[in-house]
């Protein structure tokens, strides 16, 4: 069985992030630049897993503010 790809394992992390509190709703992600040296992938990498956590619900964006955990 193949490995995950990296954005696939990062989205896993950020959302296990969000479902543990830890990432509480309405805090702030950090920004792509410090997600990408944090975890040593690519911008592409984290765009792939923001969109895909956006698709989920999970966060939401605002457009040159930042991303943000859903408050629900």
């Amino acid at each position: 069985m193949p490995a995950k790809p990296k954005w696939e394992r990062l989205a896993d992390h950020l959302r296990a992030q969000i479902e543990s509190g830890e990432l509480a709703p309405g805090a702030k992600l950090p920004s792509t630049a410090e997600l990408c040296l944090e975890h040593k992938v690519s911008a592409i990498t984290v765009r792939q897993a923001i969109f895909k956590l956006r698709t989920e619900g999970l966060i939401e964006g605002v457009q040159g503010v930042g991303v943000f955990v859903v408050d629900e």
